[in-house]
């Protein structure tokens, strides 16, 4: 892809990107309904039972039947990633590193039938869709680029200064053996890559796990892997429910560590699991977030307007990163909610294959069901829907999981300011000042993202005070989202993280080895 796609720049793509996107789309649709297997110890695996993938655009599309794995296909593949540990491990770096980036280089290759797929698939819009192919490409290249740089994590140390000897001092960053990555549904592909390619990179054996909802972008994630060239066992690929395969993985004895991404509740059950055997194993954990925006008497409404649509109801509001509820200087409030009103009405909710479409559906029943009980909770408790508030079930929107863009104002101490929803709705509260926005945003145990459109002084205050692992100040591109390997790094505080690190940081790739400590007299 000649054009740098990032989430901040695929607003305006070229237009070689859409008639590409059409002609995998074409492929990609004729090729539907296909029966797809697990990958383990480096062969294809199929299951006793297997499920129809339908599309959350219309369910009457079916996109493939894959396995229903079982416990026992989990232990099949820790006990081949632990057997082909040794020799991985060993394999010298430049010999990893290669497979990494032949791995980035085939994800690069089928980046618009990657796309189409998860279009189909998630329901993400076409740019958003692309976006996180290319993304995962972004991940492999980028960890095996900081791998390099740090020189596989292996320092010399000063020698003991000892008469009649001569000492050598190293400490070394080595794997930990079998690790686990557990992947969701709104981001299975570049979720599950970039977790992936870090313990590839860093000599660790990999069983990922694909999302229940969305196992096509996994299987088709496992696919470069598997074209790649990685010795068998090296990665493995299981799908199946989360309370049968996800609880064979990380109780399997044999697991050394796992990175999860999902539910504060899930993760948090997965951490103590992970911390209660013999001996505490790593878990990289991102819980997702309950994201604010302030917005102060002296900020650009402009870019706070087009950040803040951007970022509640990009991916239908189903990213940890989405932008939940917004804080409005009271001088501002009314310019503020006519405005966004105005530009979520104008938000085109549809198809999201169509290349003017910018929200798809949510992701299955279930959501659909928050939705509306998040709606009848707004109004039964003081808020009031300004826009939005209904499922969409004419004409185009008959067959599919769709609900309209919803915008309410609710006073600050309603209970769904400090809910994760994972929906389009966003709320809005009025505040004093910047100090007050920042003590509601603050009061949520979540902490992964936050906005602040203001003068110099408030975005300072903001950045000093604010709780939470990603800030986007003045931004047009989105209020709350926007994370780029390379550009900007992102993982949570507080229940949002379980490491203080983030994905994509120059900080990630240490989370997946452990040190030792090597002290060698002549």
């Amino acid at each position: 892809m000649t054009f740098k796609l990032t989430y901040s720049t695929m607003f305006n793509p070229p237009e070689e990107m859409h008639s590409n996107f059409e002609a995998a789309l074409a492929e990609v649709r004729a090729g539907l309904g296909a029966t797809h297997a697990m990958y383990i110890d480096g062969k294809e695996v199929s299951a006793r039972q297997t499920s129809e993938n339908r599309s959350p655009v219309d369910q009457r599309l079916i996109l493939g039947h894959f396995p229903v794995g079982e416990a026992a296909d989990v232990d099949r593949a820790v006990v081949a990633a632990k057997r082909a540990v040794p020799a991985w491990r060993l394999t010298p770096h430049e010999e990893r590193l290669r497979l990494v980036r032949r791995a980035a280089a085939l994800i690069e290759e089928r980046v618009y039938q990657i796309g189409a797929a998860l279009a189909l698939e998630v329901g993400k819009n076409r740019m958003e869709s692309l976006g996180e192919a290319q993304e995962t490409a972004d991940f492999f290249t980028g960890y095996a680029a900081e791998f390099e740089r740090n020189q596989g994590y292996d320092l010399a140390l000063p020698d003991d200064p000892l008469e009649d000897y001569r000492s050598h001092n190293r400490t070394v960053l080595k794997p930990h053996g079998v690790w686990g990555v557990i992947v969701p549904f709104n981001f299975p592909l570049a979720l599950g890559g970039g977790p992936l390619a870090a313990a590839l990179v860093t000599g660790n054996t990999v069983v990922l796990k694909g999302a229940t909802d969305t196992p096509w972008a996994g299987r088709l994630l496992a696919d470069c892997v598997r074209d790649a060239g990685f010795p068998d066992g090296v990665f493995n690929y299981v799908m199946g429910p989360g309370s049968v395969v996800g609880e064979a993985l990380i109780n399997h004895p044999d697991l050394a560590g796992v990175t999860f991404t999902g539910s504060h509740e899930v993760g948090m059950h997965l951490y103590r699991i992970m911390g209660g055997g013999a001996y505490p194993r790593p878990c990289i954990t991102e819980m997702g977030g309950k994201n604010a925006c302030i917005v102060t008497a002296q900020g650009d409404l402009d870019r706070a307007v087009a950040g803040i649509v951007r970022s509640a109801f990009g991916l239908t509001g189903q990213k940890c990163s989405a932008l939940s509820r917004v804080y409005v200087d009271e001088s501002v409030a009314d310019e503020l909610l006519e405005r966004i009103v105005e530009a979520t009405r104008a938000v085109p909710v549809g198809d999201p294959m169509q290349r003017d479409i910018s929200m798809g559906p949510v992701v299955n029943e279930s959501a659909v069901r928050n939705f509306e009980k998040y709606c009848a909770e707004l109004e039964d408790k003081g808020g009031r829907i300004l826009v939005g508030g209904e499922r969409m079930t004419e004409g185009d929107f008959a067959h599919g999981n769709f609900v309209a863009c919803t915008v309410a104002e609710a006073p600050v101490d309603h209970p769904l300011f400090l809910e994760e929803m994972f929906v389009p709705i966003l709320m809005v509260g009025r505040v004093k000042d910047v100090r007050e926005g920042v003590a509601l945003s603050n009061q949520s145990s979540l902490g992964l993202t936050g906005g602040c459109y203001g003068d110099d002084e408030e975005v300072q205050y903001f950045l000093d005070n604010i709780e939470a692992g990603v800030l986007y100040v003045n931004r047009p591109q989105g209020a709350t989202t926007g994370a780029w390997p390379g550009y900007q790094a992102f993982g949570g505080w507080k229940g949002s993280g379980s490491t203080g690190k983030a994905i994509g940081s120059y900080y990630y790739l240490p989370l997946y080895l452990r040190e030792q400590s090597h002290t060698v007299v002549e």
